[in-house]
């Protein structure tokens, strides 16, 4: 009947993956190609990276789960695709090398009829020299090896302040452009529970480094809550939770590199500072991951699918005009590729058509902004509508109408959850409807019955839940399809 390839096995992809395959038609292929053999749930990160879950719990290999649902499995990176195929068949297809231990570097052309680009962020830790684990003096929550390094790293800085020496702790955003704010808050959020706990809190500076310009921003402009008939900011709602942990934060900063034991960061001020530090979690800008594109005679037509920033062009209005001017209709509705129906780009693998924050520059030129979240649910949702249009055109033909899930339509919610046991933590825990504000509709740009800032241990409770919800979700285990996305 079709053939579906899907790039990447994140939380967009793997959901698009399990969808189309309860839902196509028998005659009908899905293939995911990944360069990972393992499933990570990110958000749960976050707790490996203090020591409070082993690495084990947060990921499972793919290859069973794709097994036992019939999915094509590659384990192998893309690096181009060629949406009107080539000399030898017209068929859209995609080049990818292996990167499985059996087949490394080994090369091959998958043919499709439908193409979904889930492939996620590149982690970009070189746009700022000395950040990262690997080349860099910092640590990282981004994938699950980095979390485990990360709670190694903090365990032996607070075995340094049992020891009686004063220890300096910055958690927050390695770049001007970064994205991910909430993990961030998240992390800083744990980490100080952890001093806490382990009575080493007074020995302690914690400081929050964030491109953000005022707190409780998170890449989203801000929030409005309704407190019991009452509004309030997000940014006063996170200002008391830092202020009654006594966490300090740097605002609109931009690190721009980072030396053993020294951030170098600049202010939308203009300023040049110094931070000394003892421990560091700095989360990178994100990039698209590098694919090239071309046409049919091997033309590059990369400049022509993908923004300069490495994500693809979808339906989405990119069109340069002032913030004032900017809508949430700008937003993407279908994901589909520009000029190639038949191609989807979901989750971070989308070209976000502008910031959803108000940009801000340095009087040096410096931009320092949050770029727009779209991980965690917004990612799963649209995995799950580009896998409905795809079935809708495989079962009932190429004209059918798109399935839509605009950002601009879409809640999400972030729970900020310190501690990992029943009886023991405690949780920041906000909603939002919608992602992308519309203040056209609401006052406050969003609906403030959805729209939420709470804190205690149910919100914990609820991150736990959905910790263990979502894995059973991805093992394609009983009723899995039940779950919402």
């Amino acid at each position: 009947m079709a053939d579906v390839v899907i790039l990447g096995a994140g939380v967009a992809g793997h959901t698009a993956a399990l969808h189309l395959s309860r839902l196509l038609p028998r005659g009908s292929a899905v293939t995911v190609v990944s360069p990972n053999s393992q499933w990570n749930w990110i958000p749960s990160n976050i707790w490996v990276g203090v020591g409070r879950m082993p690495k084990e719990a947060v990921v499972f290999p793919l290859a069973p789960v794709y097994a036992k649902k019939g999915i094509g499995y590659r384990q192998a990176k893309a690096v181009a695709i060629r949406p009107e195929g080539d000399l030898d068949d017209e068929r859209g297809a995609v080049d990818v090398v292996y990167t499985s231990p059996d087949r490394a570097g080994e090369s091959e052309r998958i043919r499709y009829d439908y193409l979904v680009n889930a492939t996620g962020p590149q982690l970009k830790f070189g746009m700022t020299p000395g950040l990262g684990p690997d080349a860099g003096h910092t640590v990282s929550v981004c994938t699950a090896d980095h979390a485990v390094h990360a709670a190694t790293e903090l365990r032996a800085t607070i075995e340094r302040l049992r020891a009686g020496e004063p220890q300096t702790l910055v958690v927050g955003m390695g770049h001007g452009t970064c994205t991910c704010e909430g993990a961030a808050f998240e992390y800083v959020f744990n980490v100080d529970h952890e001093l806490r706990e382990a009575g080493v809190r007074d020995r302690a500076r914690l400081v929050y480094l964030t491109n953000e310009a005022h707190l409780g921003d998170f890449g989203v402009d801000g929030m409005t809550f309704d407190d019991h008939g009452f509004e309030t900011t997000s940014e006063l709602w996170t200002s008391s939770l830092y202020r009654e942990r006594g966490v300090e934060a740097i605002l609109g900063a931009h690190v721009h590199r980072v030396e053993p034991g020294v951030v170098h960061y600049e202010t939308l001020d203009g300023e040049m500072h110094e931070l000394a530090f003892d421990f560091g979690m700095l989360l990178p800008p994100f990039g698209g991951v590098a694919l090239e594109a071309f046409d049919r005679e091997g033309a590059d037509i990369t400049s022509e699918l993908f923004a300069p920033s490495g994500f693809m062009k979808v339906d989405a209005d990119y069109t340069a005009k002032p913030y004032e001017e900017w809508r949430g209709s700008d937003w993407p509705k279908t994901y589909q590729a520009v000029g190639h129906p038949n191609v989807f780009a979901v989750g971070i693998a989308f070209a976000p058509p502008h910031q959803i924050s108000r940009p801000r520059k340095s009087p040096n030129g410096t931009l320092i902004a949050p770029s727009p979240p779209r991980t965690g649910m917004p990612s799963g949702v649209m995995g799950k509508t580009a896998a409905l249009t795809i079935v809708d055109r495989i079962k009932h033909g190429d004209d059918r109408p798109a399935h839509e899930a605009s950002m601009a339509h879409m809640g999400a919610a972030c729970v900020a959850s310190a501690g990992a046991g029943m009886r023991r933590g405690s949780a920041a825990a906000m909603t939002m409807m919608p992602v992308v504000p519309d203040y056209s509709v609401h006052p406050t740009g969003r609906d403030l019955a959805d729209t939420r800032g709470e804190i205690g241990l149910s919100g914990h409770w609820a991150k736990l839940m959905m910790h263990h919800l979502f894995i059973h979700k991805a093992k394609g285990r009983l009723g899995w399809q039940l779950i919402p996305e």
